[in-house]
């Protein structure tokens, strides 16, 4: 029970509108579980891949940002435009493996103050040293950093983040 003072500042309203949430695979094994994920119902989701592009440019090389990301059907997309229009920025990535587009992507995260949740796949059967690297890898640039077990804790956390 709240007393009158306190039930003034109450919000009764719902949210206006569902978050926008961008769930982004950083790596093939990721990719394969967003594409399936992509398949269900959501309110507001964009599901993208970082994959083909995780790998740095060569020394002097040029690197473009707009070309960085693509949709589902292969379309390259701007990443600071998906990121423009996002509440939150939903990076997969699969224990053992690359992770390093989290980088990019969670810096421009944080110059758009755009929260961020990192989910990690294949926890169980990934060595201690595999998880870590990974962890590492995604830790500076999440809010939030989840070790996943497998495709449906991944579906259930997108449910619970309101994707």
């Amino acid at each position: 029970m709240t007393t009158r003072a306190e039930a003034r500042y109450r919000i009764e309203a719902p949210n206006s509108q569902p978050r926008a949430v961008k769930v982004i695979a950083l790596d093939a094994a990721s990719e394969l579980v967003v594409k399936r994920l992509a398949q269900l119902r959501w309110n507001r989701a964009t599901f993208l891949t970082a994959s083909a592009f995780a790998g740095t440019p060569a020394r002097g090389g040029p690197f473009s940002v707009p070309g960085w990301l693509s949709d589902l059907a292969g379309r390259t997309k701007d990443l600071i435009d998906e990121i423009a229009s996002a509440d939150l920025v939903v990076m997969i990535a699969t224990a053992g493996e690359n992770a390093q587009a989290g980088s990019l992507i969670g810096e421009a995260c944080m110059a758009r103050r755009v929260m961020t949740t990192g989910l990690v796949l294949g926890t169980a059967a990934a060595s201690d040293e595999a998880l870590s690297k990974t962890l590492g890898q995604l830790r500076p640039y999440s809010v939030m950093l989840v070790a996943g077990g497998d495709e449906e804790y991944i579906e259930n956390m997108l449910v619970a983040l309101r994707a």
